[in-house]
């Protein structure tokens, strides 16, 4: 085993088993399981999930916050030959009936109630005709769909389990549907082996880290480059289900975390928290961060004030098997705060016109994606495959960005972000990074509202810093000194929060409503 590169999830665990045995694997609250145990209660999963009727290439759902039961029930799942289908814990009950039944799941494995939600209840009257069984994994009840396994799935479990294939369905992710239906993300077990150990090695994570997992792991953030990077490194997965910047802090010092990726909002969340305070952080030794542009100040606060040795930045999709590229631990600091770094080893980008064609290095356009990281496809929707994937196999990210001479990427925005000001596109990315450089401004999203003058003018939400004053005629002042007249927000509002999805990231759609958190 040792010698042998792991082709799948479950292979990857059992490598990990045998590498680091007894070593910690899932540090979650008063649970402790090293490699050697979680490798055991996994196979003990997959036999429950085969004596539960699941059969090659089924779909089971799971549904709740990070947990080592999250992890068991998936690696269990597909180690049974099924895929999983990961659910967004903030999903109401109509949304959740609805990925259950595109996915045709036939197990739903939950959590009894969060964050006030009581997910069977949500969706006791959802049609869900695929659906054959639902297990609490917070109750009794996992214990005893444990306990229907037999010897005869035991040995049915391991024959399935040794004969997946890089190939095989590992997972179906469905995207965060903040526009449209949701759309399911078909990816193989042999391409998010292949992407994550090749992004552990890129950020640099070590056998020795202890890794504070914030983001969800209905995310790839939160499953891929998270638990699954641990698996595949040795690292010590530490689960939490709900970000608070004061609790994060007081977990640092508590659990000697080294690492903490995240989005940009969870790092400024920290830096305006008062609790905030450097001996706290001190083991803090790896971020890795993304979403479009990455303000230079940031990337200097969270060396400066949160004590990160090493911070780097990337880019992916959930249609890239959530990674496309990453900056390398030892770049300047101007390169890891300006770009997301460049393609992964094996993977090919270009920045294309509205006509498909490449346009020289620097300029601007959408960024297409060929190799091992493109999806398998849009579940059950070949038209929608059809026009995010061409006929030579490149993604169509619908982002906007550039590639310099190094082959350094850099996002400037979604495409249907952008909008237009008296005939100037803007990126609303763009005027995010240059406002965060005010002194005053903790986080800030920008949108584009419509102008009868203009056509679109750009508004801002701002979250300020503690004791910052709320001036908005100062703020828009300070725009109009330091960045293009057209990008300057006309009209400033000022909130205690931004409107996020659990990834992290801000709902624009939600700010064009006039909405805040």
């Amino acid at each position: 085993m040792k010698g042998e590169a792991p082709q799948t999830l479950p292979a990857v665990l059992a490598r990990a088993a045998d590498l680091h045995g007894d070593a910690v694997a899932i540090e979650d609250g008063d649970l402790t399981m090293s490699f050697r145990e979680l490798d055991a209660k996994v196979a003990e999963a997959a036999a429950a999930f085969v004596a539960a009727g699941i059969n090659q290439g089924d779909r089971v759902a799971i549904w709740g916050p990070n947990g080592a039961s999250w992890i068991i029930a998936a690696l269990g799942a597909q180690s049974a030959g099924a895929a999983i289908v990961p659910m967004n814990t903030r999903l109401k009950g109509r949304e959740a009936g609805y990925i259950l039944r595109r996915s045709h799941a036939r197990v739903l494995c939950h959590d009894g109630r969060f964050l006030g939600l009581d997910f069977e209840a949500m969706i006791a009257g959802e049609p869900m005709p695929n659906l054959s069984l639902r297990v609490q994994v917070d109750s009794d009840e996992w214990q005893g769909f444990l306990g229907r396994a037999r010897e005869a799935h035991r040995h049915e479990a391991a024959a399935r389990t040794a004969a997946l294939t890089a190939d095989d369905l590992a997972d179906v992710m469905f995207t965060s549907g903040t526009t449209g239906q949701p759309k399911g993300v078909m990816c193989a077990h042999g391409q998010n082996v292949m992407v994550f150990s090749v992004w552990s090695a890129m950020v640099g994570l070590e056998a020795s880290d202890r890794y504070l997992i914030v983001n969800p792991f209905f995310h790839a953030f939160g499953y891929k480059a998270g638990w699954l990077a641990c698996l595949i490194t040795g690292a010590t997965i530490l689960p939490m289900k709900v970000f608070d910047a004061g609790e994060v802090i007081r977990r640092i010092a508590a659990d000697r975390i080294s690492v903490l990726p995240g989005p940009p909002a969870l790092f400024q969340s920290m830096l305006a928290h008062p609790d905030l305070d450097r001996s706290k952080t001190a083991s803090l030794r790896l971020a890795v961060t993304g979403a479009a542009n990455v303000p230079v100040s940031l990337i200097e606060r969270m060396r400066d004030e949160l004590g990160f040795s090493s911070v780097v930045t990337g880019y992916g999709l959930t249609e890239s098997t959530g990674t496309v590229s990453m900056c390398r631990p030892d770049d300047d600091p101007e390169t890891i705060a300006t770009s997301c770094g460049v393609p992964l080893p094996g993977i090919e980008v270009k920045v294309v016109d509205d006509r498909g064609q490449e346009v020289p290095r620097g300029t601007e356009g959408e960024i297409w994606v060929n190799g091992f990281n493109v999806m398998q496809g849009y579940l059950d929707d070949p038209e929608a495959t059809a026009e995010a994937i061409d006929a030579d196999g490149w993604l169509h990210t619908g982002d906007i960005g550039t590639q310099d001479e190094r082959g350094y990427l850099r996002i400037t925005d979604r495409k249907k972000d952008m909008f237009i000001v008296g005939g100037f596109n803007c990126y609303p990315a763009e005027i995010e990074s240059l406002i965060s450089a005010h002194s005053g401004v903790a986080q800030v999203a920008v949108v584009g509202v419509p102008d009868e003058r203009m056509g679109e003018v750009a508004e801002a939400y701002v979250v300020l810093r503690p004791g910052a004053p709320a001036d908005a005629d100062s703020l828009i002042k300070w725009c109009r000194d330091n960045m293009a007249n057209y990008k300057v927000p006309r009209r400033v509002h000022f909130v205690e929060a931004l409107p996020m999805t659990a990834s992290g990231k801000v709902q624009r759609f939600a700010l064009r409503k006039g909405e805040s958190a």
